[in-house]
């Protein structure tokens, strides 16, 4: 299948539909048509259960300057967030908020800080080719404990069949509503082999996959640029796939430990 067919897991026209809907936790339905790089699909978690702030500190939320939620992410320093590079392209920093310790989207819980900068990796043109990744620098420092990032000393981690977390406020379907409150589910990693025959665009040393072979369990619509976590470190960030849960069609994340010296020298800039 065309690359163009596979669905990005962010928000399409999360601005557009942000000025339509400017009402935080409203759910809205994803459109169902081919992503470009300018108007991205994306999605939530698939069979996945309630997930608390509490429990996981380090997942946030973007948001536009109206409150509308359009991707995840993971907190990395007090001030820095790990994000997908498709969610903030052609963004200014002063439309991105990033949502901190609120489970619930329709509350006013937590903490919402602006973006001073938005640094995406300078080889990233569209997320099916890699580079897939995106450092936001926030306005203030959050007081919620961040997650480590892997590195090239935890090839381990990328194990197939290594059982990791994902995390986010997705749609719970393909195509479906978003969800009010934070989601989490398990998945094993899966291997190079089988995403590239599922994939013919996988890219072992851009890419990592996870999801089960007969589906049910996955990253979606609204998703994108949240956290997949092994071992105590941020291993993935929510990419692309073939819509969600499908059978065949695991979830494709970015490598996080191919771009560890890039992302390390953003958390310390």
């Amino acid at each position: 299948m065309a690359a163009t067919l596979h669905r990005l897991r962010s928000w399409l026209g999360a601005l557009l539909v942000a000025m339509v809907l400017p009402v935080a936790g409203v759910s809205v339905a994803a459109a169902d048509q081919p992503t470009t790089t300018d108007g991205e699909v994306g999605a939530q978690i698939v069979g996945g259960t309630r997930a608390s702030t509490s429990t996981y500190p380090f997942v946030v939320y973007l948001a536009t300057s109206s409150g509308f939620q359009y991707c995840g992410g993971t907190l990395v320093k007090a001030n820095k967030v790990v994000t997908a590079a498709h969610c903030t392209e052609g963004d200014s920093p002063s439309a991105v908020r990033v949502v901190a310790g609120r489970d619930d989207k329709n509350s006013t819980a937590g903490v919402v800080a602006k973006v001073t900068k938005i640094w995406i990796h300078p080889s990233y043109t569209d997320a099916t080719k890699g580079y897939d990744v995106s450092v936001l620098t926030l306005d203030r420092n959050l007081s919620y404990a961040p997650l480590s990032i892997a590195t090239s000393a935890d090839s381990s981690l990328y194990t197939a069949g290594t059982t990791s977390r994902i995390l986010g406020w997705g749609t719970t379907s393909s195509g479906g509503s978003a969800s009010r409150y934070l989601l989490t589910a398990t998945v094993p990693l899966t291997s190079n082999t089988s995403c590239a025959s599922s994939y013919s665009e996988f890219n072992a040393t851009a890419m990592v996959c996870a999801g089960y072979p007969q589906g049910g369990v996955d990253t979606c619509q609204g998703d994108s640029g949240g956290p997949l976590v092994a071992g105590g470190k941020l291993i993935g960030i929510t990419s692309w796939g073939e819509g969600c849960a499908a059978a065949g069609y695991p979830g494709v994340y970015t490598r996080v430990a191919t771009y560890a010296s890039q992302i390390s020298a953003q958390i310390n800039s």
